[in-house]
């Protein structure tokens, strides 16, 4: 993977396994018993897809994050092959350390937020034993059960492309004008198109920007069905895109945003 590759994602919420039975009747995955290898004890649990494969993981929020601040959300990580490195550029550029440097099994992680204020992860990954060109799958443009989007809404459009353009090698190769609401940026990375950036719109609470990421279902019609009966709310009803796919946005019991994409259904 190369730097800026979108290789984890990660649930934040207070009640892990209401998330779990949300999710598993939205997406269709599971998620596991928590692991033993977290530091301080702290309850983390593996989201897996129906092949047997990861989609991301799930942190109970603490009492202590909370009173930090910390709120139910989907955070990224982005692929950096130095965090240390790759942190003290992005603070030089106007981003703030949310957690430091964390070592642990499966490699050095910390929490960033871009000089806007919208937080994600950074992560130098270690390759599992026997596997050293193994590659993240938890992101698929077309695949579902895995991450199919991920979009930036910043309050500022064009530091936030001047800004993952020179840290994370975003390329912003087409636009698509959206009226009022300004342009939708295309981003493509590593010969992939993994997302857009655009502006965040007045009516969206909160100083900051924020990533949402977008779901890939067999069904959109049958995951609006789903979310509504397991208690999220839809915030952006089923509408078509460009290429056909059809999209919707809303947020879990816990107020946890995401997206789903997918075939429109019945």
């Amino acid at each position: 993977m190369s730097t800026g590759s979108f290789i984890w994602y990660e649930l934040m919420t207070h009640d892990p396994d209401a998330a779990a039975k949300f999710y598993g009747a939205v997406v269709g995955w599971k998620i596991s018993a928590p692991s033993e290898s977290m530091p301080s004890g702290q309850d983390y649990r593996m989201i897996m897809r129906g092949d047997g494969g990861s989609a991301g993981g799930v942190l109970r929020l603490s009492q202590d994050m909370v009173q930090h601040g910390a709120q139910p959300c989907w955070l990224g990580y982005l692929h950096v092959a130095d965090v240390d490195a790759s942190i003290q550029a992005m603070v030089t550029d106007g981003a703030r350390v949310l957690m430091p440097r964390m070592d642990l099994p499966v490699g050095k992680i910390a929490m960033v937020a871009d000089p806007m204020g919208t937080p994600f992860y950074v992560m130098a990954p270690i390759p599992p034993p026997g596997k050293p060109d193994a590659k993240s799958d938890v992101f698929d443009v077309k695949a579902s059960q895995r991450i199919r989007w991920n979009e930036l809404a910043s309050p500022d459009l064009t530091r936030a492309k001047t800004f993952y353009a020179k840290h994370f090698h975003f390329q912003f190769n087409e636009v698509m004008p959206m009226g009022p609401m300004g342009d939708y940026c295309f981003v493509d990375h590593d010969g992939v198109r993994l997302g857009g950036i655009m502006q965040k719109p007045a009516e969206n609470p909160g100083p900051t920007g924020s990533w949402l990421f977008y779901f890939g279902v067999p069904s959109v019609a049958e995951a609006q069905r789903a979310i509504t009966a397991n208690g999220g709310k839809v915030l952006q009803a089923p509408h078509e895109v460009p290429g056909g796919d059809w999209v919707l946005v809303a947020t879990d019991p816990a107020g946890a945003a995401f997206g789903v994409v997918g075939s429109k259904g019945a």
